[in-house]
């Protein structure tokens, strides 16, 4: 799991737990259709399963 991915929340964080709306800020993501980029590690796909009816993921091609 090297490289980068990228997360948009598509589903807003309205009437979701505190837990949830704990994991989105924690991977940075604030309002609906806010995109982020992270490093593909463990961690973060962990938070991303959690959430992953809120969000979407794609990889993102590094240039260099």
């Amino acid at each position: 799991m090297a490289g980068k991915i990228r997360v948009v929340l598509k589903r807003s964080l309205a009437r979701k737990p505190e837990s949830l709306r704990a994991v989105a800020a924690s991977l940075g993501l604030r309002k609906r259709e806010g995109a982020v980029v992270h490093s593909d590690t463990r961690a973060v796909r962990g938070m991303i399963r959690k959430i992953e009816h809120l969000v979407s993921v794609e990889k993102v091609e590094e240039v260099g």
